[in-house]
């Protein structure tokens, strides 16, 4: 039997004396002495009577409540308690807000409270700074912004294997670092404890990676094509598709780290004054650089699309939050030409910069000063550095647009480049 209304929304609105009214069905409300009035759902269950708020009125209004006591009502009929019930709801939002806070805590942010946590242990005051700045080098540009519960072996991989040869003494211990904030994370239960530590050593990356006492130094040079052959690589970029092959392009124009690249983001992008603007942060002089672009820089970003959620320049196939994976840009310079690569199997991205030393000091007249600049290279003779006021960025301006003619010289339908002898 449907449950009669008695009340209208012009008495609810109205009255101001204590009283219950009753409306039908289980729903009546309540008005207090101080004039407040709240909706209470009546109902028996199991041969109890229990009473449930369905809120403050004007908050809830009539048409509201009776909803409200609507659904309460099809719950009893069910053998449900809507007290119960609501308790239950309650338990799985915080849950699920649990949850989704748990799947929003980055890398860093958890390396950070790691730290944090284990700092009191640390006698010297060192450890902590090398921690830190090992972390910061090496892994955050590759997964800082990764949520920590999404952390997989070919991440953790992606950040060890360009350094596992050429410094595996610090390769190690940023091994066993990232090894031991993923252990702290599971603890605290924001990674699943019951998965394998993705950087744990035994039985794992042992399979993966050559063992620390057999890896053999190397030279610690980034093997360089001849600068020579960049006009040749600009022009098989540009028949590629893809973020790896439009940062390695750009990459190129800017002569910039590989690290600086991946980790760019859009407001770094001064589009007026047409310059890149690296916060120090991000710099391993941890000083501000700023770099000419040229117009092929310009018309990459200008074709690059943004996506909502993600400010980097170049993204990675998720598109959410995370920039380019370092080994894209690699993978794609080293890889067979029938599998899509540009086939330079003993180059290195980072080479580039040498390939870009090397054109300037051999074939232009531009000065040593400028060039290193350009590199954002430290000065070694410290009086020199002292002296050193700007960043010489007009001079650069001029360096960088005879480096993008050169590199450019087979893509552009343009006289062929000539040296810029009498420039300074």
């Amino acid at each position: 039997m449907a449950a009669i209304n008695k009340l209208t929304a012009l008495r609810v609105q109205r009255e101001k004396s204590a009283s219950t009214l009753i409306d039908g069905g289980g729903l009546r409300l309540v008005v207090r002495d101080t004039g407040s009035k709240a909706w209470v759902f009546r109902y028996t269950i199991a041969g109890k009577t229990r009473e449930m708020g369905l809120g403050s009125y004007p908050s809830v209004s009539l048409e509201e409540a009776r909803t409200l006591a609507t659904e309460q009502r099809a719950l009893v009929k069910q053998k449900k308690d809507p007290l119960i019930e609501r308790e239950l709801r309650e338990k799985q939002q915080l849950a699920d807000q649990a949850r989704q806070q748990v799947s929003l805590t980055s890398f860093a942010e958890c390396a950070e409270r790691c730290m944090e946590a284990k700092r009191a242990g640390w006698k010297n005051p060192k450890h902590a700074a090398q921690w830190a700045s090992t972390l910061k080098t090496y892994v955050y540009p590759v997964f800082g912004a990764v949520p920590v519960a999404e952390i997989t072996t070919d991440l953790v991989l992606a950040a060890l294997i360009p350094i596992w040869q050429t410094k595996n003494e610090t390769a190690s211990r940023v091994r066993q670092r990232i090894e031991t904030v993923l252990a702290w994370a599971s603890a605290m239960r924001l990674r699943n404890p019951n998965e394998i530590n993705p950087a744990q050593w035994r039985g794992h990356l042992d399979a993966l990676l050559a063992k620390p006492s057999d890896v053999q130094p190397v030279d610690s040079h980034h093997a360089a094509l001849s600068y020579t052959l960049v006009p040749s690589v600009i022009e098989a970029l540009q028949t590629h598709h893809g973020q790896a092959a439009r940062a390695l392009e750009f990459l190129i124009l800017t002569a910039a780290r590989t690290g600086e690249v991946i980790g760019a983001t859009w407001d770094e992008i001064d589009w007026e004054r047409r310059l890149w603007i690296i916060p120090a942060q991000r710099m391993k002089a941890k000083k501000e650089h700023r770099i000419p672009l040229i117009d092929a820089a310009i018309d990459i970003l200008k074709a690059q699309p943004r996506i909502v959620g993600n400010d980097h320049l170049f993204f990675g196939q998720s598109k959410q939050r995370n920039g380019l994976s370092n080994m894209a840009m690699l993978m794609l310079l080293k890889g067979e030409k029938a599998s899509g690569g540009l086939g330079y199997p003993d180059a290195t991205v980072h080479g580039f910069r040498s390939a870009f030393r090397d054109w300037a000091g051999e074939t232009t007249q531009h000065s040593r000063e400028v060039i290193e600049q350009a590199l954002a290279h430290q000065l070694k003779d410290k009086a020199e550095a002292a002296y050193r006021r700007g960043d010489l960025l007009a001079k650069r301006q001029a360096l960088m647009a005879d480096w993008g003619e050169f590199v450019m010289s087979k893509t552009q339908k343009v006289i062929p480049f000539h040296q810029t002898a009498k420039r300074a």
